[in-house]
Order: structure tokens, then sequence, then C-alpha cells
């Protein structure tokens, strides 16, 4: 295999992207399905291509990832941040571009435990009068 490939692992909640890049036509494959299969909000799909968006490098590396764990909205982001761990593996001059627009950072936020006596972490029992 001549062409050089580029890893990036990302995280968002629950869900963890194994990511390969791979300079290309911008083909892009999650799961072994089209990303717009896979991910069925338009919305999503833009989250996803940002760190291409932020870069200018749209439509040169194709993409293979493999998610598991959590939602779509969370894949979605582990898949924004593995695509941006790998773009830097690429070129180490992007890490600042990147770095600025927040997409190097894994975002922390996650599900809080549910507490006792509540019905979620802070949802409380429903008050009856009678």
């Amino acid at each position: 295999m001549s062409e050089e490939r580029f890893y990036g692992t990302g995280k968002r909640k629950d869900a963890v992207a194994r990511v390969w890049l791979q300079p290309g036509t911008g083909e892009m494959t999650v799961n072994g399905q089209p990303a717009a299969e896979y991910l069925h909000r338009t919305a999503l799909e833009i989250m996803m291509n940002q760190p291409f968006v932020v870069t200018n490098t749209e439509g040169a590396y194709d993409v293979k990832a493999f998610v598991k764990g959590g939602g779509i909205a969370g894949q979605a982001g582990a898949l924004r941040h593995g695509i941006a761990k790998a773009l830097v593996q690429a070129d180490e001059a992007r890490r600042s571009v990147l770095g600025a627009a927040g997409l190097m950072t894994r975002d922390p936020r996650v599900k809080e435990r549910k507490h006792a006596g509540f019905r979620r972490a802070r949802r409380g029992k429903q008050f009856s009068k009678r």
C-alpha cells in the first residue's frame, strides 16, 4: 500500500470513533455505509465535515470510520473529533487552526448519574396534592 493513511480516535459522550484518512476524493464511509446514509441528519453531516471546512481540505481526503457506543449525535461528535486528530497527524501545522475552532478538545459533557429519590438526575417525583 503506497498511499499514506492517518489515524485519529475521537470521543464524545459514550461514543468512540476510529477514523482513518487517506488522500482521495472526499468519499466518507461510517461503519461500512456512506456517511449521509448512516447519520440521517444534515446537521450531523455538517458537524462531521467541520474540521475539513476549517482547514480548507474539503474533498481532499477519503474517510473510513468505525463508531460504536452512544447515539447518532454523540457519534457525529466523536467522528468530528477523530477527523480533527487525524488531520493534525497528517499536517502538524493544522493544530493551531483546529484548536482555535475548538475541534481538538474532547467535549467533557456526559450524562449525569441518577440520584436517589429522583426519576432522573434532577427530575423529581411529581407532587400530588390529593
